[in-house]
């Protein structure tokens, strides 16, 4: 069974910013460190096919943290200014649907050194009152770091150590984790007054430099003490502006003057200078503690604190409490009845109450009787108790709720007590209960409140403990309306309105019950379904209901654009289907099927067409790009069909291209001779492109009903071969790219390989020696040489180390390792020329090096290439070893490294039979999945 090219992906991240240090440990956690402030860019190199979709995401300790507010969807995540939280893990994954997602992860560490403070104590605790009492002094460093920070101190110009002055102790307290440095003076002497510095180092990691930071200590030096010249509390009126001082009275070396608000931020319009803070025009929100805070580093920080109050009067009410020793709660001459008055002041203790009679001050008597309420049992609140009423007493009573303070406008509340002043009484007109509605309407629920005076009326839900409309528990209603906008069906339920005490009597709530239903159209799946068949052959669409109220659905029909094809009606079913037994031309289009109840229509949308899907490139070609001349170049475009059997034969492809940039798109038609199969690769030679342009190539299938869907992808010149690295079956490296294909210099060695073209070689270079081009011909091209001009001496080694290489899974049933063909390009001219040698190093056997490979001597101006058949039992990893020659004419370079599964071919045979006269054809190409190593078979079909 042939599964065609489909193949799961798999990922690696490569680091292309500023990493201070890469550090592969155990093979499987990989630590990329970088400086606070620079750019942190991350590329996940994938393969696989379909090409897979990534996502970066990262994790901060157990709590996934999602980044810049979502995943990166991405191949190159790329933080600029990164900052100390940003630090963490970081997970690419590809997926494409086959297997298991590809997951790999890296932890980047930022690196950071802020400035360090020192403060200074008479002990390690708090601060005496008399700071020189003991005459000890602990001055303490500290300062914020990743990695952990080193301290060392000076006293002038002299460092001091632990045990280098017996009046000095030097020493870490066990409860700040080595994270601070304590340097203690004991029995302090004439010659400790003296400038003391602390310099915090990381060790120049990341290239940080050291900080330091230095106290003057004298026999003046002081903890702060500050006062405030201002009230406590200060009450104004709102609009006045406030200016709070803050003064110094003690504390060397100066203290710095803050000021805090105990409620968060200052206002945005505060004005600060100094120690004085200026609000302008104050409100009530700027109302609350402030407090000045003085620090100099030495003892503790001297904080003085003053509250603003700023005058408020608001949310004027009444209620009347008719007489509790009666079971009616009618007013009635001869009974007691009590009138109150409440408001919000601020402050509480300003406010005043005074009554009147229609219109005439009131004192309080035997008969009327005025009195305060309790303020922890119902604060701002006034009573007029009339005792016995009469029928003199009915008329308008008024209480006036004021501030001493003044500069605050009265509150007036009336109050009329008559013989028409009677309790509240709650009904529904009937046909208002229950109200059928249709979601989206505006709905108004009713409920008429009698009574006088009328009491403000609450909404709450009757049948269930969730939230009104507005998102209050309760809404309140003067006129006993409830008004909803844009209903939706979870409003559906019962309302509960009631009397509240406020502006009515103050007696057992009265109530009553409306009832809501809310009709809604039918809730259908699939709103939207896309159905692509060939002609000739059957489809089924089928409709479903979800929910729908009235849940009686009436009808059903069928429609293709206006054309009406079958109605009916629902008995018990909830779906309904509807069958093209051989579809036609004319059979394609949208269908809508249509579920109808009293409020309304749900409808399911089916899109039929015969559109061919999309092709898919096929990223994962080694080397799809070559070069036949000087100023053009060749790739080899890759494709497999997408569901090729979902619809009719694909006759031919569209292929459009077109520069990088440009508007036009050029087109021609590639012809498909016979049926193309699920997973087979296409193989198309796009020619005479113009080196370096990049260009778009648009690709799309034709069947006889049409264009189908296109896909785009761009290709890139890239001077020459770039690596690729396909689950260690494959393995090409033309040192290209920014981290050399992850090959490292050794550290044992005595110099480094360099990295070089022929374009960008130093214009001194040593003629006679060394490569004119790269292993291709190309003057822009890279590889590695060895320089060996001086101060290079006779012998001395450079190693170039290449990245560890998972071997294949072993054939549980063969006898033998996989075998693999190591082949490289070296050039060896000149006549100096030393030795260049190749080791094998195999997991777990870091001190042992097996040779694989060694030449010595010139060997031409000319590069040759050399083949290692190699069967490792494990991982392993390669060692390049350039030998510096007697003289300066003997650079040694490398080229175009490659590791490929399988034995080596004999020399005779061509490494790649892709012919020039393979130009513009289209090759179809079977892949297993055993075969994983593509060579670019062209032929006719």
């Amino acid at each position: 069974l042939s599964l065609g090219l489909a193949a799961p992906p798999t990922v690696r991240i490569v680091h292309s910013g500023l990493a201070c240090n890469i550090e592969e440990e155990r093979y499987s956690e990989r630590v990329y460190t970088i400086r606070e402030g620079e750019t942190l860019e991350l590329t996940c190199l994938v393969t696989g096919h379909p090409r897979p979709q990534i996502r970066w995401t990262k994790t901060a300790g157990s709590a996934s943290d999602r980044f810049q507010d979502s995943s990166v969807f991405n191949e190159t995540l790329r933080i600029s200014n990164i900052q100390r939280h940003q630090g963490g893990r970081y997970y690419c994954k590809a997926e494409n649907g086959l297997g298991s997602p590809a997951i790999k992860s890296i932890r980047v560490d930022v690196y950071y050194l802020d400035d360090p403070i020192v403060t200074v104590h008479q002990s390690i605790g708090e601060a005496k009152e008399q700071f020189y009492y003991e005459r000890t002094v602990f001055l303490r460093c500290v300062a914020n770091s990743n990695p952990p920070v080193r301290y060392s101190w000076r006293r002038g110009q002299e460092v001091l150590l632990q045990g280098s002055d017996k009046g000095v102790e030097i020493y870490e307290p066990f409860f700040t984790q080595g994270e601070t440095k304590i340097l203690k003076l004991k029995n302090l002497r004439p010659q400790d007054y003296a400038n003391y510095s602390c310099i915090a180092s990381v060790r120049n990691v990341c290239s940080i430099p050291d900080k330091m930071v230095s106290f003057r200590l004298s026999n003046k030096t002081a903890s702060p003490s500050i006062k405030l010249l201002v009230d406590d509390p200060i009450v104004v009126n709102p609009g006045e502006a406030i200016t709070l001082v803050c003064v110094t009275t003690g504390g060397e070396p100066a203290p710095s003057l803050t000021w805090v608000r105990s409620a968060g931020i200052l206002p945005e319009k505060t004005v600060l200078n100094g120690g004085t803070l200026t609000i302008p025009a104050i409100t009530s929100d700027d109302a609350g503690t402030y407090s000045c805070i003085a620090n100099n580093n030495v003892g503790n920080p001297a904080k003085k604190s003053t509250n603003i109050i700023v005058r408020a009067l608001k949310k004027g009410r009444f209620w009347i409490t008719p007489d509790p020793y009666h079971k009616d709660d009618n007013i009635q001459i001869g009974r007691e009845v009590k009138i109150s008055c409440q408001v919000e002041a601020i402050p509480s203790e300003e406010l005043t109450f005074s009554w009147f009679k229609n219109g005439r001050p009131l004192r309080s008597s035997e008969r009327m009787v005025i009195t305060q309420t309790d303020p922890d049992v119902s604060p701002g609140t006034t009573n007029l108790d009339i005792i016995d009423l009469k029928f003199t007493d009915f008329g308008t009573y008024t209480c006036v709720a004021s501030l001493k303070g003044g500069g605050i406008s009265d509150i007036s509340i009336d109050v009329n007590i008559s013989s028409s002043t009677v309790p509240p009484n709650l009904t529904v007109p009937q046909e208002k209960s229950p109200l059928v509605t249709r979601e989206g309407d505006t709905i108004e629920l009713q409920c008429q409140v009698t009574g006088k005076p009328k009491p403000i009326i609450l909404w709450s839900r009757a049948d269930k403990e969730v939230a009104m409309p507005d998102g209050a528990m309760q809404t309140e209603s003067y006129d006993g309306i409830l008004r909803i906008v844009n209903v939706s069906r979870e409003m559906t339920g019962t309302y509960r309105c009631q009397t509240s005490q406020y502006n009515g009597f103050n007696v057992k709530p009265r109530e009553a019950l409306v009832q809501l239903i809310v009709q809604y159209p039918p809730a259908v799946e699939p709103t939207f379904l896309e159905i692509r068949q060939g002609q000739g052959r059957s489809i089924t669409m089928s409709c479903r209901v979800l929910r729908a109220y009235p849940t009686r659905v009436l009808t059903y029909e069928w429609r293709l654009g206006s054309k009406l094809l079958r109605t009916g009606q629902f008995d018990v079913q909830d779906s309904t289907e509807y069958t093209i037994s051989s579809l036609s031309r004319d059979s394609y289009g949208i269908y809508n099927c249509n579920i109808i109840n009293e409020a309304g229509a749900g409808r399911c949308s089916f899109l039929v067409t015969g559109k061919a899907y999309a092709p898919e490139f096929y990223y994962d070609t080694y080397n799809p790009l070559w070069q036949n001349r000087p100023r053009v170049y060749s790739y080899s475009l890759q494709w497999t069909q997408m569901n090729p059997d979902a619809v009719d034969r694909i006759l031919a492809y569209r292929l459009g291209i077109r520069q990088a940039g440009q508007q036009r798109w050029w087109e021609q038609e590639i012809t498909v001779n016979g049926n193309i199969q699920k997973g087979e690769l296409i193989t198309y030679n796009l020619t005479e492109l113009i080196k370096p342009e990049a260009y778009e190539v648009r690709l799309t299938p034709i069947t006889r009903f049409g264009e189908g869907d296109s896909t785009i992808r761009v290709i890139k010149y890239s001077g020459k071969k770039t690596f690729v690295y396909k689950q260690m079956r494959e393995f090409h490296c033309g040192f290209e790219d920014g981290n050399i294909c992850l090959f490292t210099q050794d550290d044992t060695d005595n110099f480094d390989w360099t990295k070089q073209s022929t374009a960008t070689r130093d214009t001194k270079y040593t003629p006679n020696t060394g490569p004119n081009a790269d292993r291709t011909g190309s003057k822009e091209g890279f590889y590695m040489y060895i320089e060996t001009s001086r101060p290079r001496l006779e012998g001395e080694k450079a190693r170039l180390v290449s990245p560890v290489f998972s071997v294949a899974p072993k054939n549980p049933y063969g006898a033998t390792n996989t075998a693999y063909c190591f082949s490289f390009y070296y050039h060896m001219y000149g006549q100096h020329i030393g030795s260049l040698n190749v080791y094998l190093r195999l997991k777990g056997q870091t001190a042992i090096e097996n040779p694989l490979w060694s030449s010595s001597g010139n060997k031409g101006q000319h590069w040759n290439q050399a083949r290692v058949n190699i069967n490792p039992p494990t991982s392993f990893q390669l060692i390049f070893e350039g030998i510096r020659g007697p003289g300066i004419e003997g650079d040694i370079a490398i080229d175009d490294v490659s590791i490929v599964e399988g034995e080596c071919m004999k020399s005779d045979q061509p490494a790649n039979n892709l012919r020039s006269g393979a130009v513009g054809t289209l090759a179809h190409i079977r892949l297993i999945p055993v075969i994983i190593l593509m060579s670019v078979l062209s032929h006719q079909r």
